[in-house]
């Protein structure tokens, strides 16, 4: 989530006016994230008791033609009870409206918290939310490409070039030839459904320990269902920016899940490849995102070399990644 694009108080107090939650109380920027510009919208509600959304402007990597997809999917795994926001639809029935030549949505408000430090408790509830979200996915009338997989993550760098890619980190620029490797390695026959495939803490919201929704599916499409598995691994099990990976979370993330959905062992023996290429995907977007992102942008950058070094202990660790605690 990021701002980039300013929207005045009229604005935002007509667009909300198109929808029946009431008229427009407060809206406050999210500064969070890369793709998106977001708010956080207070109205006074339907019935005048007050009202919580997220109001989404789709900014980059997101096309309009999408939207049925993301937003669709919303519905379809909210009626399907996984811990998901539904999309509010306006007066007229449509999911999603335009302000300034931009596809703006309005979104369920979610109770939680995003934690910084996850428990091994709280790991196992992501897995088992996520194992539910995969199976409520199966039919899911509609699919879409992963315009993020690891051919596009090997392209992405090359994009980047070498030498700007050393402005950031002078080992970086050997990860084009890292992400070929992966790339020529892919597996490509593993069970597959709709899925989220960006499921870092901060998109996950916790009450206690357990899941009490799972947000921002704008990178959701059809994958293996283990490939968003790694890569929720790769995002919840490691501290110090990527220095230290906690075996208990990641035992617990694997555990849980496989209590709703048991891998099989096609899937099993492919995740270390899987997880590096997780890596990889972050990796690219990073350095992508940091090179062209504007100076004056609301938008907090992220180093991709946090993901070097899990991509790096994966490599080593292989399937001692995935077994039980250490």
């Amino acid at each position: 989530m990021a701002v980039y694009t300013h929207l005045s108080a009229e604005d935002l107090a007509d667009l909300i006016d198109s929808y029946n939650v009431g008229t427009l109380v407060s809206a406050k920027g999210i500064a969070e994230g890369v793709s998106n510009s977001n708010w956080l919208i207070e109205t006074t509600g339907h019935d005048g008791s007050g009202a919580r959304f997220i109001l989404t402007m789709y900014e980059r990597r997101i096309e309009t033609s999408d939207l049925p997809f993301f937003l669709g999917l919303l519905d379809h795994l909210a009626e399907h009870d996984c811990p998901v926001p539904r999309t509010i639809h306006d007066r007229s029935g449509a999911a999603y409206r335009e302000i300034g030549g931009k596809a703006v949505a309005l979104i369920e408000f979610l109770p939680g918290v995003s934690v910084d430090n996850p428990t091994a408790e709280q790991a196992h509830s992501v897995g088992e939310a996520m194992a539910r979200v995969h199976l409520a996915a199966l039919n899911f009338p509609m699919q879409r490409s992963n315009g993020l997989d690891i051919g596009e993550s090997h392209r992405a760098l090359e994009r980047c070039g070498e030498q700007p890619l050393a402005t950031i980190d002078a080992d970086l620029p050997g990860m084009i030839e890292a992400a070929q490797t992966l790339r020529d390695r892919w597996p490509t026959d593993l069970p597959q459904s709709v899925c989220h495939t960006d499921l870092f803490p901060d998109n996950v919201l916790m009450l206690d320990h357990h899941v009490s929704g799972m947000i921002d599916f704008y990178f959701a499409c059809s994958e293996a269902m283990a490939y968003d598995l790694a890569v929720t691994h790769a995002a919840w099990c490691f501290g110090d920016h990527g220095g230290r990976f906690d075996h208990a979370v990641g035992a617990a993330l694997i555990e849980g899940y496989e209590s709703i959905r048991p891998l099989d062992a096609r899937e099993r023996k492919c995740l270390p490849v899987l997880a590096q290429g997780a890596c990889m995907r972050f990796i690219a977007s990073r350095a992508e995102d940091w090179i062209d992102t504007p100076a004056d942008a609301l938008v907090t950058r992220k180093d991709p070399m946090d993901f070097v070094r899990r991509l790096r202990f994966y490599a080593e660790a292989g399937d001692k990644a995935f077994a039980g605690k250490a």
